[in-house]
């Protein structure tokens, strides 16, 4: 089954065209590298550095806040000057910065590096997402879909790597790991320098302005329900472990398992779902499937603290499982959204908003999930499921208002040829 399993995974590569072959193999690296990292990151902070996990969570919060601020610029500048310049100067910043927190032994170090770590992240998000327009084709929302599948496998990779270092629990493991994440973005950059073109930003409209989407109402009410249905990604990785550990009598392990099979899940789903949604009202009846699924899910969850300690295991695994498969219709609406109503001259400059939205979506979750849900119990359990099928109602009708808004003649319409036979500028930088 492993095996029949793995070849799939090799079988969607292989029927990728080169740029996009490049493009998956880039991430992945990426990926396991921050699987690596990110696993051990507060315990090398906290214990290794000896900072207070007040400070560190001060830390992060401000470099993730002041790290918003690329988003849009950066995406001007992919669209500009080329998608490809914008993420391997991010990659390389990204290789520096990671490394330098070898070097950290003070607050204030930690939330520079922090900082600019999280600009070069946000810049990379922004350039990636065009990139990701340019080489999809006409298909850019499979193809970011079939590219998350190895985004997953590589965060997992990555996790049981950083599990031995963590066992180890030494200065010298630890650094290890951040050396390693650094790594991984330098070989990532090398691959993309290689093996994905360097292509012609596509001509603007003379109406077009660095702050356009700013003024496409429909695309920013879409992206702040993104941002909102986010709140689902830390359900499982946050709340769910809190509530277990503190409401149930489930064994330890049973964390372990729910990582493992949301994991697993999205790995197996996301290329056979997001393959079928790829249109702005396919991606909005996405969202309206993603919201009933949480629907079913969160009461599942609750429901954990009402079982004996025998069956709570069960029974999480079984909602994971529901929202797992929520996540995943909700990634592929939000794909298709995000990639179809952004014009293709400024697909840097939507991709960047798209992720601001996203990135303050996830900085408010820890706030309202530990206040709200846990606050209220069973009682919050409920309210979340019904925020999130209330928001996946949305998804239809704001779908329908951005397609009634797109220019009816578009002067520059998506190219039908490959990457492949897109005219292109090979030069490195």
């Amino acid at each position: 089954m492993i095996g029949k399993r793995a070849g799939l995974r090799i079988s969607g590569l292989s029927r990728s065209s080169g740029p996009q072959r490049a493009l998956i193999v880039s991430t992945f690296v990426s990926r396991v590298g921050n699987g690596l990292f990110n696993t051990a990151a507060v315990l090398y902070f906290t214990l290794v550095v000896h900072l207070p996990a007040a400070q560190v969570g001060v830390g992060l919060t401000v470099a993730g806040l002041v790290g918003l601020l690329a988003g849009i610029p950066a995406g001007n500048l992919a669209d500009r000057y080329g998608p490809r310049t914008v993420s391997l100067v991010a990659h390389t910043l990204q290789a520096v910065t990671m490394a330098a927190f070898v070097l950290i032994d003070d607050w204030v170090t930690f939330t520079i590096i922090a900082t600019l770590d999280r600009l070069a992240a946000t810049a990379g998000g922004a350039a990636g997402g065009a990139l990701i327009a340019r080489a999809g084709g006409e298909r850019p929302a499979a193809f970011r879909a079939r590219l998350r599948t190895f985004v997953n496998l590589g965060v997992v990779l990555g996790t049981l790597g950083a599990a031995f270092a963590v066992s180890v629990d030494t200065r010298a493991a630890y650094t290890v790991l951040i050396l390693a994440n650094a790594a991984s973005f330098a070989v990532a950059g090398l691959i993309a320098l290689v093996g994905v073109p360097n292509y012609r930003p596509l001509p603007r409209p003379e109406e077009h302005h660095r702050w356009a989407v700013l003024a496409d109402r429909p695309y920013v009410t879409f992206t702040a329900l993104y941002g909102a249905m986010g709140l689902q990604y830390q359900t499982v990785s946050l709340l769910l472990p809190i509530w277990l550990s503190a409401h149930t009598d489930a064994p330890r392990w049973t964390v372990a398992a729910v990582y493992a099979v949301n994991s697993g899940v999205c790995v197996l789903f996301q290329s056979r779902i997001g393959s079928r949604v790829e249109t702005p009202r396919q991606g909005g009846r996405a969202f309206r499937v993603a919201g009933l699924l949480f629907l079913v899910s969160c009461p599942l969850m609750a429901l954990t603290a009402d079982v004996p300690a025998w069956v709570a295991p069960a029974l999480a695994i079984l909602a994971v499982c529901v929202h797992s498969l929520g996540e995943v219709w909700e990634s592929s609406g939000g794909y298709a959204l995000a990639f179809d109503l952004a014009p293709d001259h400024a697909q840097g400059q939507y991709q960047g908003f798209f992720g601001i939205g996203f990135a303050a979506g996830q900085a408010l979750a820890p706030v309202v999930l530990t206040t709200a849900v846990l606050g209220l119990g069973h009682a919050g359990w409920l309210l979340l499921g019904a925020f999130f099928a209330a928001v996946g109602a949305a998804g239809p009708p704001v779908a329908a208002w951005a397609e009634r808004t797109r220019p009816k003649d578009n002067p520059f319409p998506r190219d039908a040829r490959t990457p492949e036979q897109e005219p292109l500028e090979q030069e490195p930088l």
